[in-house]
Protein backbone atom coordinates (compact mmCIF):
# COMPACT_ATOMS: atom_id res chain seq x y z
CA UNK A 1 0.00 0.00 0.00
CA UNK A 2 1.49 3.53 -1.07
CA UNK A 3 2.32 6.21 1.90
CA UNK A 4 2.75 9.46 1.32
CA UNK A 5 3.99 11.58 3.49
CA UNK A 6 3.86 15.88 4.25
CA UNK A 7 5.83 16.82 1.55
CA UNK A 8 4.25 14.88 -0.72
CA UNK A 9 0.66 16.24 -0.15
CA UNK A 10 2.09 19.81 -0.35
CA UNK A 11 3.52 18.90 -3.81
CA UNK A 12 0.25 17.81 -5.01
CA UNK A 13 -2.28 20.41 -3.70
CA UNK A 14 -1.66 22.89 -6.91
CA UNK A 15 -2.98 19.14 -9.12
CA UNK A 16 -5.82 19.33 -6.77
CA UNK A 17 -6.93 22.47 -7.32
CA UNK A 18 -6.56 22.79 -10.86
CA UNK A 19 -8.70 19.69 -10.87
CA UNK A 20 -11.58 21.08 -8.72
CA UNK A 21 -11.46 23.95 -10.68
CA UNK A 22 -12.09 22.00 -13.69
CA UNK A 23 -15.01 19.67 -12.48
CA UNK A 24 -16.19 23.13 -11.51
CA UNK A 25 -16.41 24.86 -15.25
CA UNK A 26 -17.77 21.16 -16.59
CA UNK A 27 -20.46 21.06 -14.32
CA UNK A 28 -22.26 24.96 -14.28
CA UNK A 29 -25.60 24.03 -13.08
CA UNK A 30 -23.50 22.63 -9.56
CA UNK A 31 -21.99 26.31 -9.38
CA UNK A 32 -24.48 28.41 -9.80
CA UNK A 33 -27.35 26.64 -8.12
CA UNK A 34 -27.37 29.06 -4.86
CA UNK A 35 -27.36 32.20 -7.19
CA UNK A 36 -30.64 30.12 -9.23
CA UNK A 37 -32.10 30.34 -5.70
CA UNK A 38 -32.14 34.36 -4.82
CA UNK A 39 -34.84 36.40 -5.70
CA UNK A 40 -34.29 38.83 -9.59
CA UNK A 41 -35.13 42.38 -9.19
CA UNK A 42 -37.21 44.34 -7.12
CA UNK A 43 -40.28 43.05 -5.42
CA UNK A 44 -43.63 45.13 -6.32
CA UNK A 45 -46.90 44.42 -5.15
CA UNK A 46 -49.16 43.66 -8.13
CA UNK A 47 -52.75 43.56 -8.81
CA UNK A 48 -55.51 42.09 -11.68
CA UNK A 49 -57.20 45.22 -13.08
CA UNK A 50 -61.31 43.95 -12.67
CA UNK A 51 -64.13 45.35 -13.77
CA UNK A 52 -66.46 48.07 -12.03
CA UNK A 53 -69.38 50.07 -12.70
CA UNK A 54 -68.99 54.27 -11.87
CA UNK A 55 -71.62 56.52 -11.35
CA UNK A 56 -71.03 60.47 -12.22
CA UNK A 57 -72.51 62.46 -9.01
CA UNK A 58 -73.22 65.85 -8.82
CA UNK A 59 -72.86 67.75 -6.06
CA UNK A 60 -75.13 70.97 -5.33
CA UNK A 61 -74.88 72.48 -1.83
CA UNK A 62 -77.17 75.67 -0.88
CA UNK A 63 -80.63 76.19 1.51
CA UNK A 64 -83.09 74.89 2.86
CA UNK A 65 -86.02 77.22 1.82
CA UNK A 66 -89.90 76.94 1.82
CA UNK A 67 -91.06 76.13 -1.43
CA UNK A 68 -94.17 78.48 -1.20
CA UNK A 69 -95.20 81.02 1.56
CA UNK A 70 -98.69 82.02 2.37
CA UNK A 71 -99.38 84.72 4.88
CA UNK A 72 -102.47 85.66 6.62
CA UNK A 73 -104.38 88.71 7.79
CA UNK A 74 -107.66 90.08 9.00
CA UNK A 75 -109.74 91.37 6.18
CA UNK A 76 -110.83 94.68 8.19
CA UNK A 77 -108.90 96.82 9.91
CA UNK A 78 -108.75 98.45 13.71
CA UNK A 79 -108.88 94.70 14.91
CA UNK A 80 -106.87 93.68 18.38
CA UNK A 81 -105.60 90.11 18.94
CA UNK A 82 -107.82 88.43 22.01
CA UNK A 83 -106.11 85.10 21.85
CA UNK A 84 -103.68 83.15 20.13
CA UNK A 85 -104.06 79.57 19.27
CA UNK A 86 -101.24 78.65 17.29
CA UNK A 87 -97.27 79.48 17.61
CA UNK A 88 -94.40 79.21 14.83
CA UNK A 89 -93.43 75.43 14.34
CA UNK A 90 -97.27 73.72 14.79
CA UNK A 91 -98.71 72.15 11.79
CA UNK A 92 -101.77 73.25 11.00
CA UNK A 93 -104.81 71.66 8.88
CA UNK A 94 -106.62 74.25 5.95
CA UNK A 95 -109.28 76.13 8.24
CA UNK A 96 -107.76 75.17 11.49
CA UNK A 97 -108.53 78.86 13.60
CA UNK A 98 -105.17 80.74 14.38
CA UNK A 99 -106.37 83.48 16.34
CA UNK A 100 -109.38 85.56 17.83
CA UNK A 101 -109.49 88.91 17.20
CA UNK A 102 -111.83 91.28 19.39
CA UNK A 103 -114.23 93.91 17.17
CA UNK A 104 -114.41 97.56 17.91
CA UNK A 105 -117.84 97.47 18.40
CA UNK A 106 -117.74 94.14 20.13
CA UNK A 107 -117.87 90.53 19.21
CA UNK A 108 -114.53 88.49 17.94
CA UNK A 109 -113.51 87.71 14.38
CA UNK A 110 -111.71 84.54 13.81
CA UNK A 111 -108.11 83.74 11.86
CA UNK A 112 -108.13 81.04 10.03
CA UNK A 113 -105.32 79.33 7.90
CA UNK A 114 -106.40 79.06 4.53
CA UNK A 115 -104.15 76.35 3.37
CA UNK A 116 -102.64 73.11 5.70
CA UNK A 117 -98.91 73.35 6.57
CA UNK A 118 -96.69 74.57 8.81
CA UNK A 119 -96.54 77.82 10.78
CA UNK A 120 -93.39 79.50 10.00
CA UNK A 121 -93.71 82.74 12.29
CA UNK A 122 -96.29 84.77 13.52
CA UNK A 123 -96.46 88.76 14.85
CA UNK A 124 -99.47 88.10 16.95
CA UNK A 125 -99.33 89.52 20.44
CA UNK A 126 -102.14 89.66 22.90
CA UNK A 127 -103.89 93.44 22.53
CA UNK A 128 -101.50 94.11 19.45
CA UNK A 129 -103.33 95.59 16.28
CA UNK A 130 -103.94 93.46 13.57
CA UNK A 131 -104.67 94.84 9.79
CA UNK A 132 -105.06 94.50 6.65
CA UNK A 133 -102.56 96.46 6.17
CA UNK A 134 -100.13 95.82 8.78
CA UNK A 135 -97.44 92.86 9.22
CA UNK A 136 -98.57 89.45 8.75
CA UNK A 137 -100.39 87.45 11.55
CA UNK A 138 -98.73 84.74 10.46
CA UNK A 139 -96.84 82.99 7.45
CA UNK A 140 -97.38 79.50 6.98
CA UNK A 141 -95.30 77.23 4.52
CA UNK A 142 -98.04 75.25 2.43
CA UNK A 143 -97.94 71.92 2.82
CA UNK A 144 -95.30 71.84 4.93
CA UNK A 145 -93.13 71.91 1.46
CA UNK A 146 -89.19 72.84 1.52
CA UNK A 147 -87.09 73.34 -1.50
CA UNK A 148 -83.08 73.37 -2.00
CA UNK A 149 -81.88 76.58 -3.49
CA UNK A 150 -78.33 74.98 -4.56
CA UNK A 151 -75.73 76.10 -7.07
CA UNK A 152 -73.48 73.60 -9.03
CA UNK A 153 -70.26 74.42 -10.85
CA UNK A 154 -70.68 75.22 -14.82
CA UNK A 155 -68.96 72.19 -15.74
CA UNK A 156 -71.58 70.05 -13.77
CA UNK A 157 -74.65 71.88 -14.89
CA UNK A 158 -75.16 70.54 -18.65
CA UNK A 159 -75.34 67.32 -16.83
CA UNK A 160 -78.46 68.22 -14.28
CA UNK A 161 -82.28 67.84 -15.53
CA UNK A 162 -85.75 68.07 -14.72
CA UNK A 163 -87.00 65.10 -12.33
CA UNK A 164 -83.53 64.04 -11.92
CA UNK A 165 -83.58 61.85 -8.43
CA UNK A 166 -81.69 63.45 -5.69
CA UNK A 167 -80.50 62.56 -2.17
CA UNK A 168 -80.73 65.62 0.59
CA UNK A 169 -78.40 66.01 3.83
CA UNK A 170 -79.39 68.76 5.64
CA UNK A 171 -78.06 70.37 8.52
CA UNK A 172 -80.36 68.73 11.51
CA UNK A 173 -82.20 66.29 9.91
CA UNK A 174 -82.05 62.76 8.37
CA UNK A 175 -81.41 62.01 4.61
CA UNK A 176 -83.89 63.24 2.67
CA UNK A 177 -85.35 62.37 -0.79
CA UNK A 178 -85.64 64.86 -3.50
CA UNK A 179 -85.77 65.43 -7.36
CA UNK A 180 -84.78 67.89 -9.41
CA UNK A 181 -86.90 70.59 -10.50
CA UNK A 182 -85.94 73.50 -11.92
CA UNK A 183 -82.06 74.15 -13.67
CA UNK A 184 -80.95 77.61 -14.05
CA UNK A 185 -80.01 78.46 -17.58
CA UNK A 186 -77.38 80.71 -16.82
CA UNK A 187 -74.62 81.35 -14.30
CA UNK A 188 -73.96 83.84 -12.00
CA UNK A 189 -70.59 85.72 -13.85
CA UNK A 190 -68.52 86.56 -10.58
CA UNK A 191 -68.87 82.94 -9.49
CA UNK A 192 -69.57 80.68 -12.34
CA UNK A 193 -72.13 78.94 -10.51
CA UNK A 194 -75.51 77.88 -11.93
CA UNK A 195 -78.61 77.74 -9.63
CA UNK A 196 -80.64 74.43 -9.49
CA UNK A 197 -83.71 74.06 -7.25
CA UNK A 198 -84.26 70.23 -5.74
CA UNK A 199 -87.68 69.83 -4.90
CA UNK A 200 -88.16 67.76 -0.95
CA UNK A 201 -90.31 64.74 -1.85
CA UNK A 202 -89.74 63.12 1.71
CA UNK A 203 -92.08 64.78 4.33
CA UNK A 204 -90.04 65.45 6.64
CA UNK A 205 -89.81 68.90 8.48
CA UNK A 206 -86.53 70.80 8.04
CA UNK A 207 -84.85 73.91 9.24
CA UNK A 208 -85.31 77.18 7.24
CA UNK A 209 -81.93 78.50 6.07
CA UNK A 210 -80.38 75.38 7.02
CA UNK A 211 -77.19 74.65 4.74
CA UNK A 212 -77.77 71.28 2.78
CA UNK A 213 -75.86 69.21 0.30
CA UNK A 214 -77.67 67.23 -2.49
CA UNK A 215 -76.23 64.34 -4.59
CA UNK A 216 -77.54 63.76 -8.49
CA UNK A 217 -76.66 60.74 -10.36
CA UNK A 218 -76.26 61.49 -13.82
CA UNK A 219 -74.99 58.81 -15.31
CA UNK A 220 -73.48 55.41 -15.12
CA UNK A 221 -70.35 54.15 -16.79
CA UNK A 222 -68.85 50.34 -16.71
CA UNK A 223 -65.24 49.15 -17.42
CA UNK A 224 -61.83 48.22 -16.02
CA UNK A 225 -61.21 49.63 -13.14
CA UNK A 226 -57.75 49.75 -10.68
CA UNK A 227 -56.76 51.88 -8.09
CA UNK A 228 -56.05 55.66 -7.73
CA UNK A 229 -52.53 54.63 -6.79
CA UNK A 230 -52.03 52.96 -9.88
CA UNK A 231 -52.43 56.06 -11.88
CA UNK A 232 -49.45 58.44 -12.84
CA UNK A 233 -50.41 61.56 -14.09
CA UNK A 234 -48.13 64.00 -16.01
CA UNK A 235 -47.58 66.70 -18.68
CA UNK A 236 -46.57 64.10 -20.80
CA UNK A 237 -50.06 61.69 -19.64
CA UNK A 238 -51.71 59.52 -17.99
CA UNK A 239 -50.10 56.21 -17.41
CA UNK A 240 -50.34 52.93 -15.71
CA UNK A 241 -47.25 49.89 -15.09
CA UNK A 242 -48.19 46.84 -16.17
CA UNK A 243 -46.05 43.99 -15.25
CA UNK A 244 -45.75 41.29 -18.01
CA UNK A 245 -43.13 38.38 -18.20
CA UNK A 246 -41.59 40.09 -14.94
CA UNK A 247 -40.83 42.86 -17.19
CA UNK A 248 -42.69 46.16 -16.54
CA UNK A 249 -44.42 47.87 -19.50
CA UNK A 250 -46.08 51.47 -19.29
CA UNK A 251 -49.53 51.98 -20.70
CA UNK A 252 -50.80 55.02 -21.70
CA UNK A 253 -54.58 55.56 -20.85
CA UNK A 254 -57.84 57.02 -20.51
CA UNK A 255 -59.11 57.79 -16.97
CA UNK A 256 -62.74 58.65 -16.76
CA UNK A 257 -64.85 58.40 -13.26
CA UNK A 258 -63.49 57.97 -9.86
CA UNK A 259 -64.99 56.71 -7.07
CA UNK A 260 -64.07 55.16 -3.93
CA UNK A 261 -60.52 55.34 -4.34
CA UNK A 262 -61.07 53.59 -7.82
CA UNK A 263 -60.83 54.74 -11.44
CA UNK A 264 -62.23 53.75 -14.25
CA UNK A 265 -60.11 53.47 -17.16
CA UNK A 266 -62.02 53.95 -20.48
CA UNK A 267 -58.98 53.07 -22.92
CA UNK A 268 -55.18 51.29 -22.47
CA UNK A 269 -56.15 48.89 -20.52
CA UNK A 270 -57.46 45.09 -20.34
CA UNK A 271 -59.43 43.08 -17.73
CA UNK A 272 -57.34 40.90 -15.74
CA UNK A 273 -54.08 42.86 -16.88
CA UNK A 274 -51.52 42.90 -13.34
CA UNK A 275 -51.05 46.20 -12.84
CA UNK A 276 -48.63 48.31 -10.21
CA UNK A 277 -50.40 48.74 -7.19
CA UNK A 278 -48.71 51.57 -6.27
CA UNK A 279 -46.96 53.19 -9.26
CA UNK A 280 -44.05 55.05 -9.58
CA UNK A 281 -41.28 57.09 -10.94
CA UNK A 282 -38.68 53.84 -10.04
CA UNK A 283 -39.97 52.08 -11.89
CA UNK A 284 -38.90 52.40 -16.06
CA UNK A 285 -40.04 50.58 -18.55
CA UNK A 286 -38.57 47.30 -19.13
CA UNK A 287 -37.44 47.13 -15.26
CA UNK A 288 -37.06 43.24 -14.53
CA UNK A 289 -39.21 42.95 -11.53
CA UNK A 290 -40.25 40.16 -9.09
CA UNK A 291 -44.24 40.26 -8.79
CA UNK A 292 -45.97 39.74 -5.69
CA UNK A 293 -49.61 39.32 -5.67
CA UNK A 294 -51.69 41.90 -2.99
CA UNK A 295 -53.41 39.47 -1.22
CA UNK A 296 -50.53 37.57 -0.30
CA UNK A 297 -48.27 41.16 0.13
CA UNK A 298 -50.47 41.71 3.21
CA UNK A 299 -50.66 38.87 4.86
Amino acid sequence: MSTFTARDVSRKLPMLAATAFLCLSLHPTFAASESDDTPRGMAVTVLKATRACFSDIVEVSGLVRPRNETVVRPERLGLKVADILAEPGDSVSAGQTLARLSLPESGTVLVQSPVAGLILNSSAVIGGVASARGEALFTIIARGEFDLLGQVATQDLSKLKVDQAARIKAIGAADVDGKVSRVAPTVEPNTQLGQVIIAVTSNQRLLVNSSARAMIKTSESCGVSVPLTAVLYSTAGTVVQVVRRERVETRRVEVGLISGGQVEIRDGLADGDMVVARAGALLREGDLVRPVTESADTK
